[in-house]
């Protein structure tokens, strides 16, 4: 393991990510969980996109989408993805590859559950990624969902969570004249030890 101190320190990288989230939380003023999600299509193309990080679990990250949106069905064709967590209050960063799997059992649903009643409607009510004839179809279909589900709407068949399992997980922080701080895990699948390495800036 390469020598770390400080905001570096630990032998669980997701205990390190959950220390620099919180520390984020009171200091980012909008959205201090938000990641630029990074994905490829058939051909190999990237994608990107902010969506928010709703959990750092022991060993892995989640967020929820709808799966018919081009993410998720970009995930499902690959079963990988990458992401990054970028704090300017922080001057810091945390950067994850990996592998992934869907979270749409009873997580799914207390998560659903714990939204707001509009964007639990909404969830129903868009169909992602997908032409939208204006915006007053997508509030008709909201007003369809709302006189259909009232106000306890069910968790949609096609939304939930996805979980990436990191096989790589770099830890940032800005450096004088940029002399930066990196360090990153690796490994070379989910079950395997970590290593560690200090990189150059």
């Amino acid at each position: 393991m390469a020598e770390r101190s400080g905001i570096f320190a630990g032998e669980d990288p997701f205990a390190i990510a959950r220390a620099w989230l919180a520390e984020a939380e009171p200091r980012e003023p909008n959205d201090p969980n938000a990641i630029a999600l990074a994905t490829v299509d058939a051909e190999g193309l990237p994608n990107v996109r902010m969506v928010l990080l709703k959990e750092i679990e022991p060993a892995a990250f989640v967020f929820y989408t709808n799966y018919d949106s081009t993410k998720a069905q970009e995930i499902a064709q690959s079963g990988k993805a990458a992401f990054v967590l970028h704090w300017k209050s922080l001057r810091r960063q945390i950067r994850v590859r990996g592998l992934t799997s869907r979270e749409d059992g009873p997580q799914a649903d207390a998560y659903f559950a714990s939204r707001s009643l509009k964007s639990r409607l909404g969830a129903w009510a868009s169909r992602q990624s997908q032409p939208l004839e204006s915006r007053g179809a997508l509030m008709g279909e909201v007003a369809r969902r709302t006189a259909e589900f009232g106000t306890n709407p069910p968790r949609p068949p096609f939304w939930g969570g996805i979980r990436i399992t990191p096989v790589e997980i770099e830890f940032w922080a800005d450096g004088a004249f940029r002399l930066h701080d990196r360090f990153r895990w690796r490994r070379d699948d989910p079950a395997a030890p970590w290593s560690v390495q200090r990189l150059s800036p």
